[in-house]
Order: C-alpha cells, then structure tokens, then sequence
C-alpha cells in the first residue's frame, strides 16, 4: 500500500483538469521512498516506507523519537 509509515500520508484523489476544463478522476500518490534506518537505541537497521517530510523529519527529530511520536498519533501501520 502507498502509505507513508511514519507521517500516515496516502493517496489522494483530485481532478486532472484539462486546457478545455474538462475534468476526469485522477489519484495524487505520496512521494514514498523504502529506506533503511540504524535504530540506536535497539543497534538494528529499520527499514521503512517513508515519505520525503518523514525522511526531513527523521533527520531533525532522530528516528526514535519520529517512531515514538507516530505510534502516540496512531500513524504507525
């Protein structure tokens, strides 16, 4: 599924919207990358499907702590 796992982004959908305005169904997925992260506190590697905020928010809050925050809002799948 395309879900982030740490920020719970996921697609949406919206209207393509052509030059004559005519409109059709279109699906705006988040742009999600697999990545893998060193986890210090238990000396493993993580690997995760994260978006690119969650990989901003990783590098200033440090993984444990962007985990911690995910599983309190309920975002973690």
């Amino acid at each position: 599924m395309k879900i982030c796992q740490i920020t719970g982004k996921k697609a949406m959908v919206g209207n393509k919207v052509s030059h004559s305005n005519a409109k059709t169904k279109r699906v705006f997925n988040p742009n999600l990358k697999t990545k893998k992260f060193f986890l210090e506190e238990e000396g493993r590697w993580v690997t995760l499907k994260v978006s690119a905020a969650a990989i901003r928010t990783i590098n200033k809050n440090g993984l444990y702590a962007a985990i911690k925050s995910a599983k309190a809002l309920g975002k973690i799948y």
